[in-house]
């Protein structure tokens, strides 16, 4: 299990890595053009969750991190060393919890920075820590998805 944990270090140091070079480059709201009319770094700061919603609500964010990262740990030690997949989308989870939480208890805001336009539509800005939190619930979907299918077979 010791590797996983490593897997929301390394998540962790490349999400306040990438947030402190934001910070020091940038000014809030400025941005840069990476793929004209698709992709963009742009300093923002969210206060809230995911577009923006809940702003200000920092208490509620405390608690409700320490308690998905606690059920985060619980589950790797208790349910994902039988399954490599499950292991992996937990520690990015957990890194990208770990990696909002420390924004939110340090600047009081997330800093975010990837900013896309997708087909005129224009994505909530986002950072390292949302991605691996996104990726690790799909993975956590997949790795259902195929312990279930493995239990239906054996039930046959």
């Amino acid at each position: 299990m010791f590797l996983y944990y490593i897997i929301a270090l390394v998540i962790i140091a490349v999400d306040q890595l990438s947030k402190w070079a934001i910070i020091k480059t940038m000014e809030i709201g400025e941005q840069i053009t990476v793929i004209e009319n698709f992709f963009y770094l742009t300093s923002h700061r969210n206060s809230g969750a995911a577009w923006g919603i809940l702003q200000g609500q920092m208490i509620f964010f405390y608690i409700v991190t320490v308690i998905v990262i606690i059920g985060v740990v619980y589950y790797m030690e208790k349910y994902a060393k039988d399954s490599k997949l499950l292991a992996i989308s937990l520690s990015f989870i957990l890194g990208g919890a770990i990696g909002n939480f420390i924004d939110r208890l340090f600047r009081k805001e997330v800093v975010d920075f990837f900013d896309f336009n997708l087909v005129g539509y224009d994505y909530p800005i986002f950072n390292i820590a949302d991605s691996a939190l996104v990726v690790g619930v799909i993975l956590v979907l997949i790795a259902t998805f195929i312990d279930e299918k493995k239990k239906g077979k054996n039930q046959k």
